[in-house]
């Protein structure tokens, strides 16, 4: 796997000399996954720290014997299980492959290397984990103020790949709706902008 795209995710939020980046690329580990694979079960403790390189996966919890995504993972994005990875304690979510991912992992042990012998990874983590805050307060504004079809129209706009990627049911699901609803609301937009 080429890890250009993961050096430079790097380096646009703290700098690596050559050595350091050796040192990362050896200790992160390719890991690929088919489409429906789950990552991280519920219940189990997640022990990596996980790039994702190319790919799509989703974030969901069991409610009532129903999947509620509660948000996705694209190309180019570092992510974990963020509560079992640090606590090492069970998680209380699920990961999931929506497609054919590649993906560079990490162990908890392997990490505490990087934070001993790379002076400056504590700030490129503190920027990675400021980024994920802001994202996760902004969804949770956006669910408490937002209709879900204001939520959709803004994810056309601002994400329009990543609608096209996501498979309906896993789309509704993430905007708290029936995939009928979901089919409803495309349908009035279309009939909108035909007029």
């Amino acid at each position: 796997m080429d890890t250009i795209n993961f050096r430079n995710y790097i380096t646009q939020r703290t700098p690596l000399t050559d050595s350091e980046w050796a040192l990362v690329e050896h200790l992160f580990k390719p890991k690929h996954l088919k489409e429906g694979e789950l990552l991280v079960e519920e219940g189990t403790v997640c022990n990596y720290l996980y790039y994702v390189d190319r790919g799509l996966l989703r974030f969901f919890v069991w409610k009532d014997g129903v999947d509620k995504t509660k948000f996705f993972t694209f190309d180019n994005y570092l992510f974990t299980s963020q509560y079992s990875f640090s606590t090492r304690q069970p998680a209380k979510e699920n990961i999931q492959a929506v497609a054919d991912c590649t993906l560079l992992q990490i162990t908890y042990t392997d990490l505490q290397t990087l934070y001993e012998q790379i002076p400056t990874w504590r700030i490129f983590i503190q920027a990675v984990i400021q980024e994920v805050s802001h994202f996760t307060e902004e969804i949770l504004t956006e669910l408490q103020t937002e209709t879900a079809e204001a939520r959709y129209r803004k994810m056309l706009t601002e994400e329009p790949e990543m609608i096209q990627r996501i498979p309906l049911k896993y789309l509704a699901s993430y905007l708290g709706i029936a995939p009928q609803s979901l089919s409803r609301i495309r349908k009035n937009m279309l009939r909108q902008a035909r007029t």
